[in-house]
């Protein structure tokens, strides 16, 4: 009686403990959003935008391992009645999270985690579009380290954190390089003006990484997603710390139409601004420092899933 009670205990622990297994997730998506005016007494410009978003994701369990990656590709633009076209989003962002426990009913795991960012096409202060202030791989975000991460259910609530964690931005378009963007550092000229060393295109950094996700469903059929990342470096400033923010809605009318409502808020004190007016008439805008950036999406469309 005893030997078979065990058995069919042994038996249910044994069920308990969910079987090595991929996951694989794909989404593509269009929200369009659109103003027109004929005759409006109070006035106002016709416009439209669009937006294109491509999600993969391949998910790794077993009762010791967790291995989470994703792609994830949007680019937006926006069009107004006499007004150039304008990019809104662009974004080509890659996540590996690989994580281990060496007990199979802890939630910690030692993870290491991987995240590269860049975008695709040129970026331009308008309605200048002469001058790109931005381009592929100018910049682009690599981190890489390693930490420990609790998450009881980790690709729905995650807590991460890295003591060690290297911090790479790349401007690999030399002009950019030379002026100094996104923090690398700038090229030294001569007194003509000349360039006598190049900038660097690449800045090093080591440091802390904190990051902290969650998704849950608020009400039928609104999702909430929440992801916040916190870093600082040892040697350059310790304790001014680089913030990202975001915060997303999705709110889903029925398996193909959905509505989506996503906030973000940025701040490195790298990327630094330049001040609106030209202080001292010499032809040349002083540095106003880093400011905090903020983006903000509302728009309705189509996601299919397969």
């Amino acid at each position: 009686m005893n030997k078979e009670k065990s058995n069919k205990q042994k038996s249910n622990n044994n069920n308990d403990i969910p079987n090595p297994q991929w996951v694989k997730k794909n989404e593509a998506s269009i929200d369009l959003s659109e103003v027109a005016f004929v005759n409006w007494s109070s006035g106002g410009s016709n416009s439209i935008s669009g937006l294109l978003g491509f999600k993969s994701s391949r998910n790794y369990t077993d009762k010791y391992f967790s291995w989470r990656n994703d792609l994830k590709m949007s680019y937006g633009v926006n069009k107004q009645e006499s007004r150039e076209l304008r990019k809104t989003t662009d974004l080509l962002e890659i996540n590996s999270n690989l994580g281990y426990k060496p007990d199979s009913l802890s939630n910690w795991y030692y993870s290491a985690k991987l995240n590269f960012s860049t975008q695709f096409t040129n970026g331009y202060s308008y309605p200048d579009t002469d001058n790109p202030i931005s381009r592929l791989m100018a910049p682009g975000y690599l981190f890489f380290g390693g930490g420990m991460e609790y998450g009881k259910d980790i690709e729905k609530i995650s807590v991460y954190f890295s003591p060690l964690t290297l911090k790479a931005t790349f401007v690999l378009d030399q002009d950019l390089a030379d002026a100094g963007s996104f923090g690398v550092d700038p090229a030294i000229l001569d007194d003509d003006g000349n360039v006598v060393v190049p900038g660097k295109k690449v800045r090093r950094e080591l440091g802390i990484l904190v990051t902290n996700s969650y998704e849950m469903e608020v009400a039928e059929n609104i999702n909430v997603q929440h992801k916040v990342s916190l870093y600082t470096d040892y040697i350059n400033n310790f304790g001014n710390v680089d913030l990202d923010w975001s915060l997303d809605f999705d709110f889903k009318v029925n398996n193909y139409v959905r509505a989506k409502f996503g906030s973000q808020i940025k701040y490195d004190d790298d990327v630094k601004t330049t001040k609106e007016t030209d202080a001292d008439g010499d032809g040349e805008y002083d540095e106003a420092g880093a400011k905090v950036q903020w983006k903000q999406f509302l728009g309705v469309g189509f996601a299919v899933d397969f």
